[in-house]
């Protein structure tokens, strides 16, 4: 009988799983430079990894996420460029976050011509709670902006200038609900795009040291 996946045991897994899949040399993965392919690789087989073990629900494109009952989606990314898109929903991710956490593992690949295998060196596992999930900049820029006493027309300005995707009803409502409520501090980097681009860095540079980005690797 197989146990339910909770998020503690997801983190535990996807750290364990690094370590296995840092020792793996791959034959399907020689010469394979696609970020794609790689990322869809490694996904197929953690959740199998993680089948074998609990019974969870699956998420799909059409779902959003990854892991759907657990709020969690799972990214897969170069240390080269740790960097990967995710749906756009509003502009209030930017602010708020985007609604669930994510669980970053960040690889970097090499080729051994003697073997013909690939490797994945899985050197960072992450996982950022939802409620850290908002951009950097923006987030801190706001709180600087409440702290020093700023107003509504503040607010309303600095959405301007960092050129949200918002129209000025929905940037009212969101300076409303900052004066009473300030954003916690995300740590992505999210880029305005038809789809968010979402950028790792900061999470890598500062796991296990600021609250809600934890390091399980």
């Amino acid at each position: 009988m197989k146990t339910k996946l909770t998020v503690d045991a997801l983190k535990a897994e996807a750290g364990a799983f690094a370590t296995l899949e840092s020792a793996h040399r791959e034959p399907a993965l020689f010469g394979v430079t696609d970020g794609k392919a790689i990322g869809t690789y490694f996904e197929h087989k953690f959740r199998e990894h993680l089948r074998a073990r609990f019974d969870f629900q699956e998420g799909s494109s059409a779902k959003g996420i990854d892991f759907p009952e657990l709020d969690v989606d799972m990214k897969v990314t170069s240390i080269k460029q740790p960097q990967s898109s995710c749906p756009y929903k509003s502009a209030r991710q930017k602010i708020f976050g985007l609604g669930y956490s994510v669980l970053v593992f960040v690889y970097d690949k090499t080729d051994d011509p003697a073997s013909s295998t690939g490797h994945l060196d899985v050197q960072h596992v992450i996982f950022v709670e939802k409620e850290r999930t908002a951009d950097f900049q923006t987030t801190t820029g706001i709180r600087k902006i409440l702290e020093n006493a700023g107003n509504k027309d503040d607010l309303l300005a600095f959405m301007q200038e960092r050129m949200l995707p918002v129209d000025e009803i929905e940037a009212g409502n969101i300076a409303d609900e900052l004066l009473t409520t300030p954003p916690e501090i995300g740590y992505l980097t999210i880029s305005n795009a038809l789809q968010w681009r979402l950028q790792y860095r900061r999470v890598i540079e500062n796991a296990g040291t600021v609250p809600g980005v934890v390091r399980l690797k």
